[in-house]
This record gives structure tokens, C-alpha cells and sequence, in this order.
């Protein structure tokens, strides 16, 4: 399933800022893509209504900055949005056990927030068959995320190791042969 993936950073718990609940609202008037919006702000508690009613479809906390994080899954659940949990690359996997049977899905960030244009983090892959077991032993439907890194050359990898759902820029957005080509070229390397 194709989403738009919309990173929001408030330049304190990332090092960059970026888009707002009005770039939501406007991508929601131009495709009828979901958008999955991935919070990397502090207190997204704060912020969540503001998203869910500019449109987000999804929308997914970081489980470093919220000590809240059940309470504010619930919410966004409330809000009519399906749930996503974040984890960075040096958040090991297990501290999402307890809120797992509360998530849509989980995104293991591969490459440290804040810039596009990163490296993979090759024990991502480990993290991904860990969530992947976990997701497994709950019976839960949700789906693994992996930002950050993803091109044709580490995709196959990723998709190996159980992630469904892929965000890339990159590998998309500075492709030689443009956008369509980039995405093909992703799609190609799993077929």
C-alpha cells in the first residue's frame, strides 16, 4: 500500500525543523493517499489533535520522549488514527513489549532522526526480525516500518527481515531518472 510519509521535527528533540499540521491539511486536499505522520517533536501529547484534524491518517510518537506513551496512543486512537510507535536506533526493541497490543505499527528508525540523505544502520535488520517475533507472539496485524537509509541496495535486505512498509526520500526524490523511476526501482529490488 502506497502512503505519504510526513516528518515533523521541531528542532529540539531532532536536530531540524520541518512541516506543520497546515502541510497536512494541504496534503490531504491533494491525493487520497493515507498520510502517515511521524511525530519527532517533544510533548506530541500536545500536538496530536492538531494533526489528526488537518488529516492525518496515521499518526506515530517516538517512545523515547513521551512518558506518557500508552496514554497518548490511546488518545490518537480516540482521535480516529491508527497508532504508531517509534523506535531509534539505539532504543533496543523490547521497551515497546507493553504498548505493542495498542500499535498499527512500528517504525525502526535506520538511521539516527533529523536528516535526510543518511546511511542505513545495518543491526536494523536484527531489530526488525526482534519486532517482527514480538509482533508474532501477541498476534498482532501490525505492520513494521523502516526509515532511514532505504535504496535499492539495502531494501532487499530489509524486506527480508520482515519490515512491510518502507519510507524513503533519498533513493526517491534525487533519483537520476526522476520520482517514478525511483519509486519503480525500490519496487523492482523486492519483485
Amino acid at each position: 500500500m502506497d502512503w505519504v510519509h510526513i516528518d515533523v521535527m521541531d528542532g529540539s528533540f531532532v536536530p531540524n525543523i520541518s512541516m506543520g499540521p497546515f502541510i497536512v491539511e494541504t496534503c490531504k486536499k491533494i491525493t487520497a493517499v493515507p498520510l502517515n505522520v511521524h511525530l519527532m517533536i517533544n510533548k506530541p501529547e500536545n500536538h496530536i489533535n492538531a494533526f489528526a484534524n488537518a488529516g492525518a491518517d496515521n499518526l506515530t510518537i517516538h517512545i523515547e520522549n513521551n512518558p506518557n506513551v500508552h496514554r497518548t496512543l490511546q488518545a490518537i486512537q480516540n482521535l480516529g488514527c491508527s497508532t504508531g510507535i517509534t523506535l531509534n536506533p539505539g532504543t533496543p526493541a523490547y521497551v515497546i513489549k507493553d504498548v505493542l497490543p495498542l500499535v498499527d505499527l512500528v517504525l525502526l528508525m535506520s538511521v539516527n532522526p533529523g536528516f535526510s540523505g543518511q546511511k542505513f544502520i545495518p543491526h536494523t535488520l536484527q531489530k526488525v526480525a526482534e519486532v517482527k517475533e514480538m509482533i508474532a507472539s501477541i498476534n498482532s496485524s501490525a505492520v513494521i516500518q523502516v526509515d532511514g537509509g532505504v535504496n535499492e541496495e539495502t531494501l532487499p535486505d530489509i524486506y527480508r527481515a520482515g519490515a512491510r512498509n518502507i519510507v524513503a526520500a533519498t533513493a526517491i526524490f534525487k533519483h537520476p531518472e526522476g520520482i517514478s523511476a525511483g519509486i519503480q526501482a525500490l519496487r523492482n529490488s523486492i519483485a
